[in-house]
């Protein structure tokens, strides 16, 4: 078995973690993947960290199960509350994903940015950590209460969803940020719905691309990039997989699968 040819594996709190899985395909499509929607268990910014973290190694196991080469852990709960032990435990490579506040403070003019993420996200230590390092600059935070829920619903464009979004956004729109930062994996297929609310000069930020360059990094220094030029993607999710079918479209199978 050529271990090069592996797939890389990929896991979240639901089908969020999919616009990550987007970004990854698209700067290395002829690597396989296998993405796992831990849908029966969203959102994650609700629990405690002892059941996040256990939540995650259970993802762990699934895909190393599957024979993946890698892992990337597409949630930032996930991320901030569960990755050391995931390296502490396994051999495998992982690689997770943060709120990108680094570049919206760099760029920022007004020096006031807000952050959208869960509460798991905004609680944890390594998420404090990060901002601590940005005392000149304003940092509005904001949990999502709702928003993981109405996306594994389907309800993206539903007006509960235009509601808690204006309620969200305008108030930091008073406060003058420049850049909203979006700190979970699931709000990328919120930006339509968020552009229509915030002013044209605000940028959106998120971690997609920063995940999948990091991804071909490792691949190149530790792992191995396929010599295949067939790729295979696969998708499971523990729930209906209607939803997740509908976001990643026909051209792929999302399969039901409990684990």
């Amino acid at each position: 078995m050529d271990y090069n040819n592996q797939p890389i594996g990929i896991f979240d709190s639901g089908i969020g973690g999919t616009s990550i899985w987007s970004a990854i395909h698209a700067l290395l499509p002829n690597e396989k993947t296998i993405y796992l929607a831990d849908s029966k268990n969203a959102p994650y910014g609700q629990k405690s960290k002892s059941e996040i973290i256990a939540l995650s190694m259970k993802n762990t196991d699934f895909l190393l199960d599957m024979g993946c080469k890698l892992i990337v852990v597409a949630c930032n709960t996930a991320t901030t509350n569960a990755i050391q032990e995931l390296r502490a435990k396994y051999s495998i490579p992982f690689i997770g994903i943060e709120p990108a506040i680094k570049p919206a403070v760099t760029h920022s003019k007004t020096q006031v940015i807000g952050i959208l993420a869960t509460q798991g996200t905004l609680n944890s230590e390594l998420f404090n950590k990060t901002t601590e390092k940005y005392q000149d600059t304003k940092i509005i935070e904001q949990v999502g209460h709702g928003l993981v829920q109405l996306i594994e619903n389907g309800q993206i464009n539903s007006p509960e969803m235009t509601l808690l979004l204006e309620s969200y956004l305008t108030p930091m729109i008073r406060e003058n940020i420049d850049y909203l930062v979006l700190g979970c994996s699931h709000y990328p297929y919120l930006i339509p719905q968020i552009k229509k609310i915030l002013p044209d000069h605000i940028q959106i930020i998120d971690s997609g691309q920063a995940v999948a360059k990091q991804t071909q990094n490792i691949l190149r220094e530790k792992v191995g990039f396929t010599n295949s030029s067939e790729s295979e993607n696969i998708f499971y999710t523990n729930t209906d997989p209607k939803v997740l079918q509908e976001i990643i479209g026909n051209e792929f199978i999302a399969i039901s699968k409990d684990f």
